[in-house]
């Protein structure tokens, strides 16, 4: 075969390739139920098929909290044109963090209601998910908390933790939206 011609099938081949990711697979995020800044349930089932990335924060947070949610801002921003990608903050103080003061949050942080979920809810839902599920911490009357970011794929499974006080967290967790996107099983 001649050099030219191969190099078009080479061209050719990688294009409509399905690429599968590096990213490795954590575990499996289970379904839940709980309730969203604008007041409604929110089920886990919007999120089936969409990929998306997790926080635990509360809004009255003096340390790491404001940071947070502008680097998830960032992302956002990054990802508005991906229909596919969703943000999940979950607090970790649902007896303040109710519905309208997450929603003043997401609104004084220019979160896109159709992006970015705010999730409150009962404290033992949140207490499984921030400690069994997402394998980031308790939650406690401390109100200490993770700073990681969590990507989830579209079949529900943790496939990256990004530590956002790492200069570099931002930018490999939208590589890594990127990858996820380019996958399709």
């Amino acid at each position: 075969m001649k050099l030219p011609v191969f190099a078009a099938l080479l061209t050719l081949a990688g294009c409509g390739i399905e690429r599968k990711s590096s990213l490795p697979v954590y575990y499996d995020v289970g379904e839940f139920q709980l309730i969203a800044q604008d007041g409604r349930p929110f089920d886990s089932q919007v999120l089936a098929g969409k990929i998306w990335v997790a926080d635990f924060i509360y809004t009255n947070c003096p340390g790491p909290c404001p940071r947070m949610t502008s680097q998830m801002h960032e992302v956002q921003d990054a990802t508005l044109n991906m229909p596919e990608v969703k943000l999940v903050s979950f607090t970790v103080d649902p007896a303040r963090d109710t519905p309208p003061v997450l929603a003043e949050y997401a609104r004084l942080h220019h979160a896109s209601p159709e992006h970015w979920y705010f999730l409150t809810g009962p404290a033992a839902t949140l207490q499984k998910l921030d400690r069994d599920t997402f394998k980031l911490g308790n939650l406690d009357a401390t109100l200490e908390h993770s700073t990681r970011f969590v990507l989830v794929d579209r079949q529900a499974r943790i496939r990256g933790y990004y530590d956002t006080s790492e200069s570099r967290a931002i930018s490999r967790l939208i590589e890594g939206i990127y990858a996820l996107a380019r996958e399709r099983s």
